[in-house]
């Protein structure tokens, strides 16, 4: 193997979160990123290449993959999402549903004959795959994917008393909107100080049309959300996971984008995240009561906040140390 080369629709979390930092870890072989998002595939040096499909194929890079099969050291693929049950489900948007099956699912029939090993980002996903006898690959961002604690004096002041509650959610999401709109109705009516700013999708927006003090923003690009943590400080994110096939397998991702915002993290208690026993990070029951009152007190409580706020930042430097490895199948390989 003399280099390796990534496929994907580049930039975006997945590769920024699981990837990228590994690929710069000491010892590790060369690397190029290519975006499969060009009808093309870019000219590449195919001789020892070992292949990352992150996330997605496209037709041109199965193309490209069978012309040079020969040639390339080995074919590996990255999923970060039980993707046969977000299609299958009614959470996602339909043309979203027909954007991976067209984008991960269809691809497999072609793809699986040349691949060699398949990362999967949690057991839970793993087991799922277990077919492909997939490795555990989790998240390890690198710092400076959500360490802006320079940029800390440039960011947008406040009025003293505002306190800012997000949700910023992706395309999958919508039964979370329900469950959190009583809960925030709530909240600003016995908070004057707190304000609410949600990233809504178009289904999604309905939930929220009408609320005084609300913000229902349009998701951003990835690296407009990158640079968006830079100018600006949020006090009190809320993740919250509804029990479900797709939320079984995912990965504690949300609590690097809380880090960013330098902001306490409110989580469901699950899979993903844990229970509450033995840390400073707060997960929570999926129980609206529940949500409600630990909102309520950190509005109320800016130590509290703080101290979750450290905490959250704590676990996400845990996260991004495990990059120091590298990708070990790669170490064995060169060996």
């Amino acid at each position: 193997m003399k280099r390796i080369i990534v496929f994907g629709r580049i930039p975006n979390p997945t590769f920024d979160y699981y990837l990228a930092a590994r690929l710069e870890a000491p010892d590790m072989p060369p690397y190029e990123v290519a975006d499969i998002r060009g009808r093309e595939t870019p000219a590449l040096e195919a001789d020892g290449a070992f292949i990352i499909l992150c996330r997605y194929a496209s037709p041109s890079v199965l193309r490209w993959i069978e012309r040079n099969a020969e040639r390339l050291s080995g074919v590996g693929l990255f999923l970060d999402d039980d993707i046969p049950a977000v299609v299958t489900g009614r959470d996602a948007d339909f043309f979203y549903r027909i954007f991976l099956w067209y984008r991960a699912l269809w691809p497999l029939r072609r793809l699986s004959r040349h691949l060699d090993l398949v990362w999967a980002s949690t057991p839970h996903l793993a087991a799922r795959l277990a077919g492909a006898k997939a490795k555990v690959l989790p998240p390890a961002p690198p710092k400076a994917s959500w360490q802006t604690g320079e940029h800390d004096n440039n960011r947008t002041p406040r009025p003293k008393r505002d306190v800012l509650i997000a949700y910023h959610a992706t395309g999958v999401h919508l039964e979370e909107h329900r469950f959190l709109r009583p809960i925030i109705v709530d909240v600003l009516r016995e908070r004057p100080q707190a304000r609410f700013e949600v990233f809504a999708d178009r289904r999604a927006k309905a939930v929220w049309q009408g609320l005084e003090r609300v913000t229902i923003c349009e998701p951003m690009p990835w690296k407009e959300y990158l640079a968006d943590a830079k100018t600006r400080r949020i006090d009190i994110m809320l993740v919250p996971l509804a029990p479900s096939h797709v939320n079984e397998s995912r990965a504690p991702t949300k609590r690097i984008d809380v880090a960013r915002y330098r902001a306490a993290g409110v989580f469901s208690e699950s899979i993903a995240y844990g229970s509450s026993r033995g840390s400073e990070e707060l997960r929570v029951p999926y129980d609206a009561g529940t949500w409600r009152e630990v909102v309520l007190q950190l509005v109320d409580d800016g130590e509290i906040r703080r101290r979750v706020a450290i905490a959250m930042r704590q676990a996400v430097l845990q996260m991004t140390a495990a990059a120091d490895t590298g990708l070990e199948v790669f170490e064995r390989r060169q060996a």
